[in-house]
């Protein structure tokens, strides 16, 4: 009897919802072009805006600050390479942890890119940002910071609101990558600071292609790809109603329960612990979103232990999964000042709207049987 399979990397993409499957279908069957006035034009542009609001809802916004994209990384990449241009920037303003989809964005740019540290638990070293903004004053350049909420690594909640208050206030530009924060926190996107953020559909359990940059109106004539004037002409290219449905259906069915993903991350860290007590969490002391172990067991490096695992029917990750397929140390984890020995074994566990006790069980029952080899392989040699 053929095993089934343990999916637990949610941070990478979680799972298709069946609320979000039903609004693709009934969207699919929908014919014509939204921009166009007559009934089947108007019925599909009713179903983009009926998933504008179930999105902006979500993200305690309005629905005219919710221009759809083809993916985050399109939404990142409108916020700083647009927003650069439109606020005529000076300089990029990252952390050493952010996703690559924001590091590509800011080199992008062609701008002088200021990185701000980590601290040992992974979180923005604020000390630095507050240098980086009497630097911004003493050579008279604006910057546009760009940070992440939630690494999507180590679950590491960054501290926003302080980022907020030293940004926000100036004359610079914010933007937050909240793609994992997104169902988990509430963004309260039109009542805080950032200008812009980005968001994702398939994080939440929406298809894959679709994704959202949440603007403030002074922030609304940030642009990246010109058209024919969709998204109120913020981002050209006809929209697909079918994704934006299934995005709309999805943010209306997420219910995000924080105490039942800390107790699935409590047990599966507690039975590490048990059979592996050398073994290290990575920012267990900071703020963490609650879904996310993010480990390394000394000796036994990802690349071994992830195959291991897939042959067994279960999948975790090592890090981004937008690494293109790389295996080894994490940037995020070089960033904690975490040795490069120990970052090849980092291993990321996450769990999702479907994950169960089950899933945890698993996982610990295939990782235990790697560390029994390792250990036997110890004492024979």
């Amino acid at each position: 009897m053929t095993r089934p399979a343990i999916y637990l990397d949610h941070n990478a993409a979680s799972p298709l919802r069946p609320e979000a499957r039903a609004a693709l279908v009934a969207a699919l069957d929908l014919v014509g072009n939204p921009s166009s006035v007559h009934a089947h034009g108007r019925a599909l542009r009713d179903t983009i805006e009926t998933g504008r609001r179930q999105v902006a809802r979500l993200a305690g916004a309005e629905s005219k600050q919710v221009v759809f994209t083809g993916s985050a990384t399109e939404a990142i990449t409108q916020a700083i390479v647009g927003g650069a241009k439109t606020f005529a920037s000076g300089a990029i303003v990252i952390s050493a942890g952010e996703h690559a989809a924001v590091s590509k964005a800011a080199e992008a740019t062609g701008l002088p890119v200021w990185t701000i540290g980590l601290d040992a638990q992974g979180r923005i070293d604020l000390d630095q940002l507050a240098a980086a903004l009497v630097r911004a004053d003493a050579e008279h350049v604006t910057f546009l910071a760009a940070f992440h909420w939630v690494n999507n690594e180590t679950g590491v909640i960054q501290p926003i609101d302080r980022i907020s208050a030293l940004v926000g206030p100036t004359r610079h530009t914010l933007f937050i990558d909240a793609v994992q924060a997104f169902g988990r926190l509430p963004l309260e996107f039109s009542a805080s600071a950032p200008d812009m953020m980005a968001i994702s559909g398939h994080k939440i359990g929406a298809p894959a292609g679709i994704g959202a940059l949440l603007v403030k109106s002074h922030a609304d004539l940030v642009r990246l790809i010109p058209g024919g004037g969709q998204e109120q002409g913020r981002r050209g290219g006809t929209e697909s109603a079918a994704l934006i449905a299934a995005f709309g259906a999805a943010a209306e069915a997420t219910n995000y329960d924080a105490e039942v993903m800390r107790a699935l991350t409590r047990h599966v860290e507690l039975g590490l612990r048990t059979m592996a007590p050398d073994v290290k969490i990575f920012g267990e002391a900071a703020q963490r979103i609650g879904n996310v172990v993010n480990f390394a067991v000394p000796g036994i490096r990802n690349a071994t232990a992830m195959m291991s695992l897939d042959l067994s029917g279960i999948s975790v990750s090592s890090g981004s999964a937008c690494s293109s397929g790389k295996v080894g140390a994490s940037h995020v984890l070089a960033a904690m000042g975490v040795e490069k020995s120990l970052a090849e074994c980092g291993l990321r566990v996450s769990f999702g709207w479907n994950s169960t006790v089950v899933d945890a069980d698993a996982f610990l029952a295939g990782y235990q049987s790697i560390v029994s080899r390792q250990r036997r392989a110890g004492q024979a040699a």
